[in-house]
């Protein structure tokens, strides 16, 4: 499949600094060292716990958030390297869908100037807007009576939609969904899903879905890629993570989602002991060993590298080969 989005070994850290003089005295590594592809008209879930580095990594795409290491590559170009005009033009190919769809809107706009800022700052034109303007809100099913409405006026799911429009206005080919479904409830999570996958199949679009819930992303992606303190240790097709998952972190989040299937409520469970280590200072070797009870010396001292344990399905573990990670229902 042709990749859309590529990201070799990139790296985020942000210093923290403390006195007048500003002086650096510890690294946070919120992503470290990430490689992983988005294929062309997939959906890519990430998923992990909060603070694993997800809203960052995706901060990386549209350059919001400067890399401190490695590349970031979008359709061949390297984002972190374009001079500013061609930056723009390749903004303009991504969209972006916020956590919380309160917040992301302007309180002072109506919902019709935020929809159709994007437009503006590309200098379309009035009448090309409007009709561009009515062609979006009628394929996220927002209602004309509430574009003159502020934020504030609509619930959370029109305002999701608001967002959702605002985002597919300039027709890009990636959107980045940073949970975009947590802040509503369990209805209107549904109708918003189905709209996201409809929209996709329509526009042939390209998702980055960031998410906690892993009941959302086994419903909407395509391959899942898996993050914990900073890095990712599993990447494979959906279909597989949920099968047979090669990471303890990952049998730990799947073991984690309620089962929705009664005769699976008594399935075998992995459980991490303690709290995820501090990012300021991560342990030696693997991540997760402090938290693990699969951990030997090795795990302790070295650090898996993310190598291809089957054909499209990848893993950072010391022990893959070894553990038998099921998930299912108890015999």
């Amino acid at each position: 499949m042709q990749s859309l989005v590529e990201l070799a070994n990139a790296s985020k850290h942000f210093t923290i600094t403390k006195g007048l003089i500003r002086r650096q005295i510890r690294r946070v590594r919120a992503v470290d060292d990430v490689s992983l592809t988005i294929h062309r008209g997939e959906t890519f879930g990430l998923v992990g716990e909060s603070g694993s580095g997800k809203t960052t990594l995706a901060r990386l795409v549209p350059l919001l958030a400067k890399p401190s290491g490695g590349k970031i590559l979008f359709d061949g170009h390297d984002v972190a390297k374009v001079n500013h005009a061609e930056l723009t033009r390749i903004r303009r190919r991504m969209g972006i869908v916020f956590q919380d769809p309160a917040s992301s809107l302007m309180p002072r706009w109506t919902v019709r100037t935020s929809i159709l800022r994007p437009l503006v700052l590309q200098g379309i034109t009035a009448e090309a807007a409007a009709q561009r303007l009515a062609e979006t809100t009628a394929l996220v099913n927002l209602g004309e009576d509430l574009l003159d409405r502020y934020p504030h006026q609509l619930s959370g799911g029109q305002q999701q939609r608001a967002s959702i429009a605002r985002a597919l206005i300039l027709r890009p080919e990636l959107l980045i969904l940073d949970e975009p479904t947590s802040a509503l409830d369990v209805s209107v999570q549904a109708q918003i899903l189905n709209l996201l996958l409809d929209l996709q199949e329509q526009f042939g679009l390209t998702y980055l879905f960031i998410t906690h819930n892993l009941s959302v992303v086994r419903y909407v992606s395509d391959r899942i890629g898996v993050m914990y303190l900073g890095k990712i240790v599993e990447v494979g097709l959906t279909s597989e993570i949920y099968r047979r998952p090669l990471h303890p972190y990952t049998a730990a989040l799947l073991s984690a989602s309620p089962a929705l299937d009664p005769r699976s409520r008594g399935r075998h469970k992995y459980r991490l002991v303690g709290d995820p280590p501090s990012l300021i200072n991560p342990p030696s070797g693997c991540s997760l060993h402090p938290r693990c009870q699969f951990a030997t010396e090795l795990c302790r001292q070295e650090r898996p590298l993310l190598a291809e344990f089957a054909p499209g399905h990848s893993v950072a573990c010391h022990r893959a080969r070894e553990l038998e990670l099921h998930i299912g229902a108890s015999q």
